[in-house]
C-alpha cells in the first residue's frame, strides 16, 4: 500500500512537472510565432518543397529528406478542413507550428529520459533551462527541421532506454520505427539503431537479466524492421543509402558543394589536407564547437553543464554497462561529426551542435547544485544553515541564468527584426508589380514573401525574361550607379536593418 500511494505519488509529480514544461513553452512558442517578422532562408524552401508535394512526391524526396515537409503538407491539409484560406501565411504559421508542436512533444520524452538517468526532479529543471534558452527557443518557432528530428530521436532513445532494461521487443520496435521516420527528416536520427545494435551486441556477450544471448539477436531484427518500414521506400525512392553531406564529409577528394540550406553550410573552395595540417583543424573544429555550444548555452550554463557530466561521466565502466552508455555515444558521435564537417568544410552553425546541448541540459542541475554546495560552504556560519543555503544559492544561480536568457530574448525579439527591409521589399514588389512578372534576386525569401515567381541572378547577367531585379549593396553605394548586363531604372529602396543601415536592398525595373 505504501509502495502504490509513493508511486502515485510520483507519478502526480512527473503529470505536474510535465504540465508545468508544456505550458511554458507553448506560450513562449506561440509569443515568438506571433512576433517572428520573417522567417529563415531554410524555412521558405521547406514550405516550397512542401507545396509541390501534391504535383510531384518524387522530385521532392529525390531533392532532400522530405520528411519535415510532408509533416507541414498533412497540418495544412487538416487547417483547410476547417477553413478555405490557403494563403501565404497559413503555409508558414502551419510550418512554425509544426515546429512548435514537435518542441512542446520533444519535451515528454525527453523529460522520460532525464527522469531515467538523474532523476525527476534534475530532468524537470534542466528542461526548464533549455526552455529558456533563446537560440533553441527561437529555432522552435521557425518552419525549421531541428525540433522535429529532435522528436524522433528523442522518443527513439526513450524506447531503446526502456527495451534495454525490460527487454520488451515492442519497446526495440517503436525505437526503431522513430529512427525510421526520424531519418527522413535527418539521416543522423538512425544512430538509434546503431546503439541498439551496440547494446545487444554487448548483451550477447554479457547478458543481461532481460535479454539473453538468443533474444538479443531477435531483438535485433525486430529493430531492423522497425527502422526498415519508413526508411527503405525512402531509400528507394532517393536512390542512395548514405546521406549528402556524411558521404562528402568521409570523402576527403570531393568539393564542399553549396546546398542553398542551413546559411551555405557547405560553400566555399575544397579543402586541402596534409598530415601536419590536421591536428591543428581539429583544435580549431573544437575551438569552434566550444563556442557554438557556448552561445547556445549563454555562457553562463557552460560551467555548470561541464562540472555535471565531469560527476556524472568520469565513472567509464559505469557508463559502458548502463543506459548512460546512449547518451554517451550521443555526445562523442555528434562531437565526431562536427570536427569532421568543420575540417572539411568550414563551418559549423548553432543549429547543428543543438542536439548536443538538448541531450546533455539534463546535466547542468548536477553542476548547479555542486556550485551551490561549494558556495554554501563558504558562506554558511554553521552546519545547520548548510542546506538551507545550499537551496537557497541553487536557485539564485538558476534566477542569474534565466535573467541573462531573458535579456538575451529582449534583444533578439521579435525574430528577424534584423531584416524587416525584406518584408517592406517584398510588400512594394507585391502591390506594384504584375502576378505574371518575373523578379530576379539573389535569395528566396523576397519573392517567396511576394508571392511572385522568381529567379536567382548571378553576377549582375539578369534573365531574358525577368521584368524586375532585386540586388543588395553597401549602403555606401549608389544604387543607380550598378552595371547590369541590360537597361534597368531604380524604383524602389530600403535599408536591410533600419538601425544598423549598413546594407539596402534595391528594386530595378528592366528596360
Amino acid at each position: 500500500m505504501v509502495a502504490l500511494e509513493t508511486q502515485y505519488k510520483e507519478r502526480k509529480g512527473d503529470i505536474i512537472n510535465l504540465l508545468i514544461l508544456i505550458v511554458v513553452a507553448s506560450v513562449l512558442g506561440v509569443y515568438l510565432i506571433a512576433t517572428t517578422v520573417i522567417i529563415t532562408r531554410d524555412g521558405v524552401y521547406y514550405i516550397q518543397q512542401a507545396q509541390k508535394l501534391s504535383s510531384d512526391p518524387v522530385r521532392v524526396i529525390k531533392e532532400y529528406p522530405p520528411g519535415y515537409q510532408f509533416l507541414i503538407f498533412v497540418a495544412h491539409k487538416f487547417v483547410t478542413l476547417f477553413t478555405d484560406n490557403s494563403s501565404l501565411f497559413s503555409w508558414i504559421y502551419t510550418a512554425q507550428s509544426v515546429t512548435l508542436l514537435c518542441r512542446v512533444l520533444s519535451l515528454i520524452s525527453l523529460y522520460s529520459v532525464g527522469e531515467l538517468l538523474v532523476g525527476a526532479r534534475r530532468s524537470f529543471w534542466g528542461l526548464l533551462i533549455l526552455i529558456m534558452l533563446p537560440y533553441p527557443a527561437e529555432m522552435g518557432s521557425d518552419a525549421l527541421r531541428e525540433w522535429p528530428h529532435i522528436f524522433f530521436l528523442s522518443t527513439g532513445l526513450l524506447f531503446l532506454i526502456w527495451g534495454s532494461r525490460f527487454g520488451k521487443w515492442w519497446m526495440f520496435g517503436i525505437a526503431g520505427l522513430a529512427a525510421g521516420l526520424g531519418h527522413t527528416i535527418r539521416e543522423e536520427c538512425a544512430q538509434i539503431v546503431i546503439y541498439g545494435i551496440l547494446w545487444l551486441s554487448f548483451s550477447m556477450f554479457l547478458p543481461r537479466p532481460n535479454i539473453r544471448r538468443l533474444k538479443a539477436v531477435y531483438l535485433m531484427l525486430i529493430l531492423l524492421i522497425g527502422f526498415a518500414i519508413p526508411a527503405v521506400p525512402y531509400m528507394k525512392v532517393r536512390g542512395k543509402v548514405l546521406p549528402t553531406k556524411l558521404r562528402i564529409v568521409i570523402s576527403y577528394n570531393s568539393e564542399c558543394q553549396s546546398s542553398g540550406l542551413e546559411q551555405d553550410s557547405f560553400g566555399g573552395a575544397p579543402a586541402v589536407y596534409t598530415a601536419s595540417g590536421i591536428p591543428g583543424d581539429i583544435l580549431k573544429a573544437l575551438g569552434k564547437l566550444v563556442q557554438r555550444t557556448s552561445e547556445h548555452l549563454m555562457y553562463f550554463f557552460v560551467l555548470p553543464l561541464t562540472v555535471g557530466l565531469y560527476c556524472h561521466f568520469r565513472k567509464l565502466r559505469q557508463v559502458l554497462l548502463t543506459e548512460r552508455l546512449f547518451i554517451f555515444a550521443i555526445i562523442v558521435l555528434y562531437v565526431l561529426m562536427m570536427v569532421l564537417l568543420y575540417i572539411h568544410c568550414s563551418y559549423m552553425s548553432r543549429r547543428h551542435c543543438m542536439p548536443i546541448v538538448v541531450f546533455t541540459v539534463f546535466y547542468i542541475p548536477i553542476g548547479l547544485q555542486i556550485l551551490a554546495r561549494w558556495l554554501s560552504k563558504r558562506t554558511s556560519k554553521n552546519a545547520l544553515a548548510l542546506r538551507k543555503n545550499r537551496q537557497c544559492w541553487f536557485f539564485i544561480l538558476v534566477a542569474v541564468g534565466f535573467s541573462i536568457c531573458t535579456a538575451k530574448f529582449y534583444r533578439i525579439t521579435p525574430p528577424g527584426w534584423q531584416k524587416q527591409g525584406y518584408i517592406d521589399a517584398a510588400k512594394w514588389l507585391r502591390e506594384n508589380t504584375s502576378e505574371k512578372d518575373l523578379i530576379a534576386l539573389r535569395g528566396l525569401r523576397i519573392g517567396f514573401y511576394a508571392q511572385r515567381s522568381s529567379r536567382r541572378i548571378y553576377g549582375r547577367n539578369i534573365p531574358g525574361n525577368a521584368k524586375y531585379v532585386v540586388e543588395f549593396l553597401n549602403g555606401k553605394l549608389a544604387g543607380d550607379s550598378i552595371a547590369f548586363n541590360k537597361d534597368v531604372r531604380m524604383r524602389y529602396s530600403v535599408w536591410v536593418n533600419k538601425k544598423e543601415m549598413k546594407k539596402r536592398i534595391f528594386i530595378y525595373e528592366v528596360l
